[in-house]
């Protein structure tokens, strides 16, 4: 399920590039995420703020191409 801007929340998991996706902050346009494809064995790095990885912006157009995570 492709995501807008309105349905992303603080938290919520998603997918882009192949790569699995946190939400941890919401602007007006952006959302701010961290990936948790970078350190799977030790899930200490994802807690926070403040974060021991590095926070990415997406963008109006970043996040077109986002996708929820749906577990079957």
């Amino acid at each position: 399920m492709e995501l807008e801007h309105k349905d992303f929340y603080i938290g919520i998991e998603f997918t882009c590039g192949k790569k699995r996706w946190r939400c941890t902050d919401k602007g007006s346009r952006v959302i701010v995420a961290i990936c948790l494809d970078e350190y799977p064995n030790d899930p200490s790095w994802y807690n926070g703020p403040p974060y021991a990885v590095v926070e990415y912006v997406f963008d109006e157009d970043s996040i077109l191409e986002c996708e929820l995570i749906t577990d079957a």
